[in-house]
């Protein structure tokens, strides 16, 4: 893209204008420029287009422009405008996709074969290893996992994906030159060099509240389907799944324990006609996409490699915590033995350790 071109670009995403109304205005003036270049009288004549709206296209441009500009060239971050033909192909077809997308990393177009999983910021061990393992299977079908970036359920589902060697999208919430949450910085970093991250929002633009719902909408618009894990009745993903439901896209929930509240908004969803799924596999036969041979690791082969005692303890492991107390009392086996070779099952990756001294399955 030209400077002066990608300067326009730049100038009409900075306005935030509802997506429709930014698509109505490049539909009639035939470009960013030819838009900044009506009159007012032109500006008026187009429907729905408020006041505010007009005095800000009328305006000067924003004084932060240059900076943007020497950003966006400085750190590799792309314009990618609903004019380009690596604009993600579903999420165009959604009733309000956003005319610019800021893209760290590459869009392919294998991304149109893509899950969004969202859930619980505050997700258990349990919604966290599942998560994983779900992103982790479908990614080694060649899925992209989509997911928001946030803490929880989501950054599982990246880690998953990342884990099988995969792509990933995170859809951020806010500039895409803010590391929002400040933990994640390493994450995105790891899900750009091998997917991308991308944002509908200005440089610099901070995580307000308000602004998460709103990108939802590209997440679900995204992906072929969106699963719920782990959500709580007032939980944002449950405001992806609407959006979903909206676009015409699969819903599906994972069910947990009736106790725990972080599960009433996937039981809720179930009860309302989203599709029960419990791993990968009913998401890709949901899908119509075919199983073939398995590309992930099964348990039964990796029970096979592993010595009596080994295969004892994994066996004696599911996704649910199980203190190491637990697991020697079950076993049978002295402590040190079970200890030791926790400790080289850990290694090999066949179960993981979780805080409280416990561990899980990983596979």
């Amino acid at each position: 893209m030209e400077p002066s071109e990608l300067r326009t670009w730049l100038r009409l995403s900075k306005l935030e204008l509802a997506p429709r109304k930014a698509a109505d205005l490049l539909n009639r003036f035939g470009s960013p420029q030819g838009v900044f270049s009506a009159g007012e009288d032109e500006l008026r004549s187009v429907e729905g287009l408020t006041g505010r709206a007009i005095e800000k296209l009328l305006g000067p441009e924003p004084s932060d422009l240059d900076q943007d500009m020497a950003a966006i060239e400085e750190s590799g971050i792309r314009l990618v405008t609903i004019r380009d033909d690596d604009y993600p192909a579903n999420l165009r077809q959604i009733y309000d996709p956003p005319v610019v997308l800021y893209v760290r990393g590459e869009l392919q177009e294998s991304d149109r074969f893509s899950v969004a999983i969202v859930g619980s910021r505050r997700a258990s061990v349990y919604g966290k290893s599942i998560t994983e393992r779900i992103a982790r299977d479908l990614a080694n079908r060649g899925l992209t996992i989509v997911s928001g970036g946030a803490r929880g359920i989501d950054a599982s589902a990246h880690k998953g994906a990342l884990s099988a060697g995969g792509r990933t999208i995170a859809v951020v919430g806010c500039g895409i030159d803010v590391s929002y949450p400040k933990e994640h910085e390493d994450l995105f970093d790891r899900v750009a060099e091998t997917g991308a991250v991308i944002s509908e929002f200005p440089l610099g633009t901070m995580p307000e509240a308000w602004r998460f719902p709103t990108r939802n909408r590209i997440i679900s618009g995204l992906a072929l389907g969106v699963l719920v894990v782990q959500a709580p009745n007032d939980s944002g993903a449950l405001i992806t799944a609407r959006f979903a439901a909206e676009q015409g896209r699969d819903v599906f929930a994972l069910p947990g324990n009736v106790d725990d509240i972080r599960n009433e908004g996937c039981h809720a969803l179930i009860r309302d006609g989203a599709k029960l799924v419990e791993k990968a596999q009913h998401i890709l036969e949901e899908l119509g996409i075919a199983l073939g041979e398995q590309a992930v690791p099964q348990l039964s082969l990796v029970l096979d490699s592993l010595t009596d005692d080994e295969r004892k303890l994994v066996e004696l492991l599911s996704l649910q915590p199980k203190h190491v107390d637990q697991v020697i009392q079950e076993s049978e086996l002295p402590a040190p033995k079970v200890t030791g070779t926790l400790t080289l099952l850990e290694m090999k990756g066949v179960i993981k350790r979780v805080p409280g001294n416990a561990y899980v399955r990983a596979l």
